[in-house]
């Protein structure tokens, strides 16, 4: 295949790549145009969006690139959320009167790097894709930097996230050694009976990085901090888009290159999932700021989406992928709700802030206590028919005791949504609050209107995930 043919395969990310060169261009030379900047950013992603919905498939660049269903799938959600990460941050930004146009260029180039992980065909392409987004990721963390808590998390970010990059090459490099290629297809051929002890080290290594990347215990250290001490629109981010990136670059890996070693990997993702699940449900008890709190929450639900992944099977990736597109609703609308909540001028984060909002603001409220139920995975909300898919697989791949061991996890999960509806329902009211911001109000009372109204999503988002799972090599 020739390089124009080739770029026309890659051309969602091809055009993410000109078009942060140009926004950063404009920049450049009218710093005060952060607006069209961040106008810019929003269009660039949602074009890019299309055109992975519309490209042709096909592999490019000698395999190491794959445009399929699973990547057109990831590439729509993953822009999608970056485009709303772009509308509030820069929102947020104008509030605190400390605009920026590096803003939504990171983001563009985050949202590249994850483009380029959904399309991985090779090693080399999926460590180039995770170090990009990455990269923007860190800075992003540590966007505020007058402020002590955002640099802070911004170097935790950044070290542990090179700890993790170390791990993820180690492990490359066996497999390399061993399977004689860095191409998904060929290690498929080489692991297609087994994987012999070198790859299985590898792989174990490789998915430790991985496992960093998605925030699975025991690899989630970063969290709690990144998301308490990050600006809350970064956050909302980062728990969004590069999870799904990163599940379904995960996915590709096993099914496609280690398909053949499906009985092996098992037991490491089954590890993985209950270790999340336990300590999301147990450490999340004690929190009382709640963006640690959600941080536990995001732990415990990629625990639940890798229950769906340990299947290793058609349904088992397609509840995984279901589930994780649902989650990402739930927790953008959660965060909205904390972006739009304020007190004199000061973020309200922490339970004791939410007493008696109801009284003060009885629409977050309703916003906020509909997303705690779909968390805590209710019917008829969408975090129920989430962990319902996934549940499903498990035990249709013969892995009862692990549905089992999450569903009741799950219900001990349950005491710190309950304990927040209850806080914010029937405590007394701490005091007056701020009046919410038209942008973060809005996110937040469309991700509760989807989570309620859920049942008009799944017609369309599970047969663009059974299409997505069939691509990824899954039988």
């Amino acid at each position: 295949m020739n390089l124009i043919g080739a770029l026309q395969i890659a051309l969602p990310e091809a055009f993410l790549a000109v078009s942060a060169l140009l926004l950063l261009v404009l920049g450049a030379y009218r710093p005060k145009g952060v607006a069209a900047v961040s106008l810019g950013a929003g269009f660039a992603l949602a074009v890019a969006a299309v055109l992975a919905a519309v490209g042709p498939g096909g592999a490019a660049f000698a395999g190491s690139y794959i445009a399929d269903a699973a990547s057109a799938y990831a590439k729509v959600a993953i822009y999608a959320f970056s485009a709303v990460s772009v509308l509030l941050g820069d929102r947020w930004l104008a509030r605190l009167d400390a605009k920026s146009f590096e803003f939504p260029i990171l983001i563009v180039i985050a949202a590249l790097g994850m483009g380029m992980m959904a399309s991985a065909g090779d090693l080399i392409s999926l460590y180039i894709g995770i170090e990009l987004h990455s990269l923007a990721l860190y800075v992003l963390a540590a966007f505020r930097r007058d402020d002590a808590r955002s640099s802070e998390a911004g170097l935790k970010y950044f070290v542990l996230g090179a700890l993790s990059s170390g791990l993820l090459l180690y492990g490359a490099s066996l497999i390399y050694g061993f399977a004689g290629s860095t191409r998904f297809d060929v290690i498929a051929q080489a692991v297609h009976a087994g994987a012999n002890t070198g790859i299985l080290f590898g792989l174990v290594f490789l998915l430790c990085g991985l496992a960093f990347k998605v925030s699975a215990a025991p690899f989630h250290m970063w969290t709690p901090d990144v998301y308490e001490g990050a600006p809350t629109p970064v956050v909302i981010f980062i728990t969004t888009a590069p999870k799904l990136a990163a599940m379904v670059l995960l996915a590709r890996v096993l099914m496609n290159a280690f398909g053949g070693a499906a009985d092996q990997w098992r037991q490491v993702i089954l590890v993985l999932a209950m270790i999340s699940v336990l300590v999301g449900a147990f450490a999340g008890l004690v929190q009382t700021n709640l963006k640690r709190l959600l941080a536990y929450s995001s732990i415990a639900n990629i625990g639940y989406a890798l229950i769906g992944l340990a299947a290793a099977n058609h349904q088992g990736v397609q509840s995984m992928l279901v589930f994780m597109v649902l989650y990402m609703i739930d927790v953008t609308g959660f965060f909205a709700c904390l972006l739009a909540l304020s007190r004199a001028g000061k973020p309200m984060e922490t339970l004791a802030d939410m007493a008696g909002l109801f009284r003060e603001k009885p629409g977050i409220t309703l916003a906020m206590t509909v997303l705690s139920f779909s968390f805590l995975g209710l019917p008829p909300f969408s975090g129920f028919w989430g962990k319902f898919y996934v549940f499903k697989a498990a035990l249709n791949a013969g892995l009862w005791p692990v549905a089992v061991a999450g569903l009741v996890l799950s219900v001990v999960a349950a005491f710190y949504y309950l304990r927040l509806v209850k806080t914010m329902w029937f405590d007394p009211p701490a005091g007056a609050v701020d009046a919410a911001p038209l942008d973060a109000r809005g996110v937040a009372y469309a991700a509760a209107l989807l989570s309620l109204g859920v049942v008009l999503v799944l017609p369309f988002l599970d047969p663009a995930a059974t299409v997505a799972a069939a691509a990824l090599g899954t039988h």
